[in-house]
């Protein structure tokens, strides 16, 4: 059990624990959770609280109920994260990964924009962009392949966005409201879904000739400052299987 400070409501707190658990690979598929009574002594809650935590672990696909047993950890991949939730999460924790996950080969470079990505950017097609990307796993394989497309002129502020390195100080969207001054005060995010090319394989590291003939989902993230600039564009190329889940709480 964490003994850090944590404002979620109690099972919660319970559910990500035994979810870190599962996904990090410590909690192996086959185990069983504690009772809900076990549960509740362990944590000091209610059996209503305890309950509750294995339902939401049982809604998020990672337990099932066995009538007469108990609860059992399947094995099944996490659900793959968008730009803006991994920007909440790093707001919120410090970090972007999820629970079980890590990311390499980050690679950055200067390039001529795309014509998609100048027009999210609200930038002249073929104009220098900052282009970093890199993979995020887990212990089922890839979650998605993430790619952020910076104005240069960010780059020139914050030299560290153009190398291929992981980041220090902060994301790049608060090294980028450092260095300016401006805020981050809202994103536009989409979602959609495609057949994935045979660039898009090599991203992910599947055979370019032999691509999944399921189609894989994509997040968009654009994120604007407080004078109205586009200062960063994210996209996310989900792995094979891999599914996009938000969750919040409804008004009662």
């Amino acid at each position: 059990m964490s003994d850090q400070a944590d404002n979620r409501a109690p099972y919660a707190q319970i559910a990500a624990h035994y979810a870190e658990l599962i996904t990090s690979g410590e909690l192996q598929p086959g185990s069983l959770l504690p009772s809900i009574k076990n549960l509740s002594q362990e944590w000091k809650v209610s059996t209503a609280t305890a309950e509750k935590a294995l339902r939401k672990l049982r809604n998020e696909g990672l337990v099932r109920g066995i009538h007469g047993i108990g609860t059992e950890v399947l094995d099944r991949p996490a659900p793959m994260s968008s730009g803006a939730q991994r920007q909440d999460r790093g707001r919120q924790t410090g970090s972007s990964w999820g629970s079980g996950e890590r990311s390499d080969s980050h690679q950055a470079a200067v390039v001529s924009a795309p014509t998609d990505v100048a027009q999210a950017l609200d930038i002249k097609p073929g104009a220098d962009v900052i282009r970093r990307r890199r993979v995020y796993r887990d212990r089922h394989g890839i979650v998605a392949h993430s790619t952020s497309w910076i104005p240069d002129r960010y780059g020139r502020l914050i030299p560290q966005l153009a190398k291929s390195e992981r980041l220090t100080g902060g994301t790049s969207l608060q090294l980028i409201a450092q260095a300016t001054g401006r805020p981050i005060t809202h994103r536009i995010d989409t979602a959609s879904a495609r057949l994935l090319t045979a660039e898009d394989a090599e991203l992910l590291e599947l055979d370019p000739a032999e691509p999944p003939t399921e189609p894989v989902v994509v997040m968009t993230a654009k994120f604007v400052d407080s004078e109205g600039n586009v200062v960063e564009y994210g996209v996310d190329l989900g792995g094979p299987g891999r599914k996009w889940r938000t969750e919040s709480e409804v008004a009662q």
